[in-house]
């Protein structure tokens, strides 16, 4: 039986206007009944993600920053950080190019190493409180997540020259359709996840995750049954375990529905 569900949100979750279909939160609900958690997991940053949930918020769980934000039920149980040297290292070799944008964020706050035209906003990198910096945050700002903007658009280049330069201190998964996520070494939407299993005592057999992008590769592994969508990225579609139909369709939903009846049988 699946007691975890962990959904990504932008080309997953989300429909193509990049919102939460109004029934998501009554399934939530129901689903939580029935002893069945969700969980969104998401590159978004966890005040982000609440502005989502606002109705459902403090009854389901969140793996957010890519893993770096794990907080259930409204209280926080996990928490990573970067290292300001990796950040320091990072800035400098995207520095080097001139096609590639660096942004930082911390708990509130987007730092953009660049003026903001430069930067695109997508869905999912929406860039709140932006503020435009010249030097790196001080050494006591909590740096959760970073990301580069490609303003030629050629994410696969630009993350396999940045993964020949820092691959022994960042995994760099693209995103979206011109951003590349710096992730931390071990730091994912799988370890993430796997705090939430440890805090419920569920086993990976018992967790369903779904995901369509590069930083969903880990959490579609790990778990026992990893789905990916239809529109998703190749690589993810010929790892996951299945392959469900496309957000618009509001595939995940569907899939939650028939947990929610599977699990009043």
């Amino acid at each position: 039986m699946i007691k975890l569900i962990a959904s990504d949100m932008d080309g997953t979750l989300l429909d193509e206007n990049g919102e939460v279909p109004p029934e998501t939160f009554d399934l939530i609900v129901a689903l939580r009944e029935k002893g069945i958690h969700f969980a969104a997991s998401s590159g978004r940053r966890y005040d982000r993600l609440c502005q989502f949930f606002a109705p459902v918020k403090d009854k389901m769980d969140f793996v957010a920053s890519n893993g770096a934000q794990v907080y259930v039920e409204g209280r926080q149980v996990g928490r990573e950080v970067y290292s300001h040297l990796s950040v320091k290292r990072l800035a400098r070799t995207v520095a080097m190019f001139d096609n590639m944008h660096l942004a930082l964020f911390d708990r509130t706050k987007s730092y953009l190493l660049d003026d903001e035209s430069k930067f695109v906003r997508e869905i999912d990198k929406d860039l709140p409180n932006a503020e435009r910096i010249w030097e790196l945050p001080d050494a006591g700002v909590n740096i959760i997540k970073a990301s580069i903007f490609c303003d030629d658009g050629n994410v696969m280049d630009n993350a396999y020259v940045l993964a020949r330069e820092l691959g022994d201190e960042f995994v760099f998964a693209p995103s979206g359709n011109a951003w590349i996520d710096a992730m931390q070494p071990h730091v994912n939407k799988a370890t993430g996840v796997a705090e939430l299993m440890d805090h419920y005592g569920i086993a990976r057999e018992e967790v369903m995750a779904f995901g369509d992008s590069m930083n969903d590769y880990e959490a579609i592994r790990f778990v026992g049954t990893g789905c990916a969508m239809a529109n998703g990225r190749p690589a993810l579609r010929a790892v996951a375990d299945r392959v469900v139909g496309y957000n618009y369709e509001q595939a995940v939903q569907q899939e939650m529905r028939k947990l929610l009846e599977a699990a009043e049988v």
